[in-house]
C-alpha cells in the first residue's frame, strides 16, 4: 500500500506540516511550494541570461520560500517524514545556492524536479482531504 492511499500515511504527511492544521494551511503549504517552484524557473531565465543581480534575487525568494516550508513543519507530529523533509528542504536551499555560485541550470532543474514531486504528492494529499469532507 502506498503512503496515498494509507490512512496513517496520510495522517503522518498531515501531520508533517504545523500550519497544516488550520483550514487554508493546506492551500498555504501547497502556495508556498508552487511560488518556489516559480522562482526557480525565473531565476533560470535570468541564468541564461547572465542577468546576475535579478537571478540572486528569484533565487534568493524561493530560498525564502522553502525556509517558510521548513519552518512549517512540525517535526514531534509529523515524525520520520517530517524529519525528512526538514533535510530535503536544507538540501535544495544548499544547492540552490550552489547554482546561483556556479551558475549551472542543471542544479536549478534538480531542485525543481524535488520541489515538483513534493508538490504532487502535497495536491494528493490535498484532494484526499477534500473527498474525506469534513471530521
Amino acid at each position: 500500500m502506498n503512503k496515498t492511499s494509507n490512512p496513517l500515511g496520510h495522517y503522518s504527511t498531515v501531520n508533517a506540516y504545523g500550519a497544516a492544521e488550520a483550514d487554508n494551511g493546506l492551500e498555504l503549504i501547497l502556495s508556498m511550494m508552487r511560488g518556489a517552484h516559480d522562482r526557480i524557473a525565473t531565476a533560470r531565465g535570468h541564468m541564461e541570461r547572465r542577468e546576475k543581480q535579478h537571478k540572486g534575487e528569484q533565487l534568493g525568494k524561493a530560498i525564502a520560500l522553502i525556509d517558510g516550508l521548513r519552518a512549517s513543519l512540525n517535526i514531534e507530529a509529523g515524525g520520520e517524514i517530517a524529519g525528512n523533509l526538514d533535510a530535503l528542504y536544507d538540501y535544495m536551499n544548499r544547492r540552490l545556492v550552489e547554482a546561483n555560485a556556479l551558475d549551472d541550470p542543471a542544479v536549478l532543474d534538480e531542485v525543481s524536479a524535488l520541489l515538483a514531486e513534493i508538490r504532487d504528492a502535497w495536491e494528493q494529499v490535498m484532494a484526499q482531504t477534500a473527498a474525506a469532507g469534513p471530521a
